[in-house]
């Protein structure tokens, strides 16, 4: 049993009350112990709303009051989204609401009553029991910019793949009625391949057209890098086009709507880049970050966004950790199992240090040698995968270094881990 977990139990006295919340979309259920398990009144059912959530403050009032506890100890699963809501409210009134793992829920449950029925009723039990003996996380909700922060990175991510989704279905479309296509244009998203697409997408209107009206349009909208040459080889394409002509009207119909939900994600993209932009522009030493050759504002973002205030922590090796990046290991008696990465933590953050590792190991010198020499090393060689994971760890430390104690990039301190051999005297 560790130190932190020591810590985790001394905060349930034999003054305290700990409740376990089972939380669900509408309606929440709450059992209250002691510091032994012994349950204190009756089960409260209450609903996911403000009236809900002052008859459970009087609810653990009354409790107070009758068995004489002056603090309290609120234990929950984090159950999707359902449990924002009660958190924020249990905060502005000064209580602590900690979250235990519904994996251990699931597994405890039948200590009670050997038996694996889940109800409403029996998991606020299970719940509280967890809490008693430490085995619970105190939960971090961002505030201020890394709120914002976190809200626009999802958002973007949800952005990025409705774009994705749209850019294939236009694709599908050309591939079916126009499948020459791509001959002309190698992106079907440029400006002059757009508006090509708004006005005569279909083989039959560009020959209607011509290629000097092709031209003209082109001239008169002032897009450049397209002229008479592109417009004799879009027209000649489609003289000779395979493309269905079946459907023509609605196929032409369906592809405006799908271009103009392609420009909306754009433009909702382009606007979301600059509030990121701005936000991030907040962050501690964040020009000093940036400085690094390789890493971008966006992978800036991603990564904070993910750990928020990063001062919150006493090491790198906490965010490693949070970062499912801490090594595990599986060993027993004379057995030596291999050693991984836990892969428990936030995994959009463990993802973000994989795509922004990538492009430092590519154009940054000092990350580059360093990956090579992993991987190359007599001693204990490292596997490409290994090795990106050790850099990840690094950046991290580097990253923790830079925002709270005022350091600044030095490449050739970070080459100082590579051990160079000392070549044996004559």
């Amino acid at each position: 049993m560790n130190l932190a977990q020591n810590e985790r139990i001394n905060q349930v006295k034999e003054s305290s009350i700990v409740i376990g919340i089972d939380i669900a979309s509408e309606i929440h259920y709450a059992r209250a112990f002691d510091w032994r398990g012994i349950e204190l009144g009756k089960v409260l059912r209450f609903e996911n709303k403000l009236q809900g959530f002052e008859k459970l403050q009087a609810w653990i009032e009354g409790l107070e009051q009758e068995h004489q506890k002056d603090s309290v100890l609120l234990g929950a699963e984090p159950t999707g989204h359902y449990w924002f809501n009660l958190a924020d409210y249990l905060k502005e009134k000064g209580l602590l609401l900690v979250l235990v793992n519904p994996y251990h829920v699931k597994r405890s449950k039948e200590l009670d009553d050997n038996h694996p029925s889940k109800s409403d009723r029996k998991d606020p039990k299970t719940i509280a029991k967890l809490v008693i003996q430490g085995r619970y996380m105190t939960p971090y909700i961002p505030e201020g910019i890394y709120a914002d922060l976190r809200i626009a990175m999802n958002s973007r991510q949800r952005i990025i793949k409705e774009l994705n989704g749209i850019k294939n279905r236009i694709e599908r479309w050309l591939s079916i009625y126009f499948p020459e296509y791509k001959e002309v244009f190698a992106s079907p998203y440029g400006i002059g391949s757009l508006e090509i697409l708004k006005t005569c997408p279909l083989p039959q209107e560009v020959i209607d057209l011509g290629e000097e009206k092709i031209n003209q349009q082109w001239r008169t909208k002032k897009i450049r890098a397209v002229g008479n040459k592109r417009a004799k080889r879009l027209y000649e394409t489609a003289r000779k086009s395979i493309g269905r002509k079946e459907g023509s009207q609605m196929a032409k119909m369906e592809l405006e709507m799908l271009l103009e939900d392609y420009e909306k994600k754009h433009h909702q993209l382009t606007v979301l880049h600059h509030t990121i932009e701005s936000l991030c522009q907040e962050i501690p030493a964040i020009h000093q970050m940036l400085a690094i050759k390789g890493i971008g504002l966006v992978s800036i973002a991603g990564i904070f966004a993910e750990i928020g205030d990063i001062s919150r922590f006493d090491s790198p090796k906490q965010i490693q950790k949070l970062a499912g990046l801490a090594i595990g290991e599986n060993s027993s008696g004379k057995h030596k199992g291999k050693t991984s990465i836990t892969k428990r933590g936030r995994q959009h953050l463990r993802a973000v240090l994989f795509q922004v590792i990538l492009p430092l190991v590519a154009k940054n010198q000092e990350f580059k040698e360093l990956h090579h020499y992993y991987t190359t090393r007599e001693y204990n060689p490292l596997k490409k995968k290994q090795s990106l994971i050790a850099l990840c760890c690094k950046l991290i430390r580097i990253l923790y270094g830079i925002s709270t104690k005022g350091f600044t990039y030095d490449g050739d301190k970070m080459l100082s881990d590579i051990k160079r051999e000392i070549p044996m005297a004559a």
